[in-house]
């Protein structure tokens, strides 16, 4: 049978897909990570069926449970957190699938920058402003990151930085930002988007890190920093929209 690895978004039961409804309730195995899911999601699934949290699990014994639903002839429904193709262990989840010769597929979710996005009432992208968003992370007990992707060089294009799994280091990252998007730049930190407990910090570079810790945050939690996120933002209309762009198109040559 297969093992569909579904994003269950930032939590809330009423954000996931439809597809994602639909093979939640078929699935005869659910395995979820339990530390980061709002466990309304778990009502989509049938009553019978068996519901394995995979946060005290490693990789392995993961993928034997996965194995074994699908030699028993079971689908599987494996939760992931947000979307699957950010930071879910999809490659290393599947690549053992492949080699018990498992099939799988994807069903995407909401990621959680974009929930965080709606919970600020942003847009990331700002004409003018700025035009990139880069997600990423920073290293503290986690895989090493490449070279190339130090934060500085991120910073110094002045992109909408989204920070996952970097609460922890909010300070010494507020730091070294500064040096390129300055002590006033505008942040905001998201906790838990979307679900009951959901949190919301605003602030700058330069206080950020105190208000993380006076809410003693710890994790499932993204840091987003940029200019797009200053508060009643003056930038100008886009190309796209802007009644100029129709006046020029009416009087082009034809």
């Amino acid at each position: 049978m297969t093992v569909h690895f579904i994003g269950a978004g930032p939590g809330a039961a009423d954000l996931l897909t439809v597809r994602a409804v639909d093979l939640l309730r078929t699935s005869p195995v659910c395995l979820y990570a339990g530390t980061y899911l709002d466990p309304e999601v778990l009502a989509h699934c049938s009553p019978d069926a068996e519901l394995i949290d995979t946060q005290h699990l490693d990789i392995d014994q993961i993928t034997a449970h996965l194995v074994r639903a699908h030699e028993s002839g079971s689908d599987v429904a494996r939760l992931c957190s947000g979307d699957p193709s950010i930071y879910s262990a999809l490659t290393d989840q599947t690549r053992r699938l492949d080699a018990h010769g498992v099939p799988w597929d994807i069903t995407p979710g909401v990621p959680a920058y974009a929930a965080a996005a709606a919970l600020l009432g942003t847009e990331l992208t700002v004409p003018e402003v700025v035009q990139s968003v880069v997600l990423t992370r920073t290293r503290a007990r986690s895989t090493a990151m490449p070279e190339s992707e130090a934060l500085a060089n991120f910073a110094r294009t002045g992109a909408t930085l989204v920070l996952h799994l970097a609460i922890t280091r909010i300070r010494p990252l507020a730091d070294e930002l500064a040096a390129d998007y300055g002590s006033d730049c505008p942040v905001a930190v998201v906790y838990r988007a979307s679900q009951p407990d959901q949190l919301i910090l605003r602030g700058t570079l330069a206080d950020i890190a105190d208000q993380v810790e006076a809410a003693t945050l710890r994790q499932a939690a993204v840091v987003l920093v940029g200019r797009a996120l200053t508060p009643a933002i003056t930038c100008t209309t886009s190309h796209l929209y802007d009644p100029a762009r129709d006046r020029r198109t009416s009087t082009a040559p034809r």
